[in-house]
């Protein structure tokens, strides 16, 4: 049972939604399991809680 993380800014439920249906629909076609046995978690974090080269996100243009 593959169980996929997805780490992003916020995105809306549409947006996910989609890419859940796609990223299952890829586990299927490349393992050969049922679209049931793919569980994604999304885990969202703001860009004032993330920073990249010592700059946080917000600042970031």
């Amino acid at each position: 049972m593959p169980i996929v993380t997805i780490q992003q800014f916020p995105r809306d439920v549409e947006q996910k939604r989609e890419l859940a249906e796609r990223v299952t629909d890829a586990f299927v076609q490349a393992y050969g399991i049922s679209a049931e046995s793919v569980q994604i978690f999304f885990h969202e974090t703001d860009k004032e809680d993330w920073a990249r080269g010592g700059r946080l996100g917000i600042d970031e243009g």
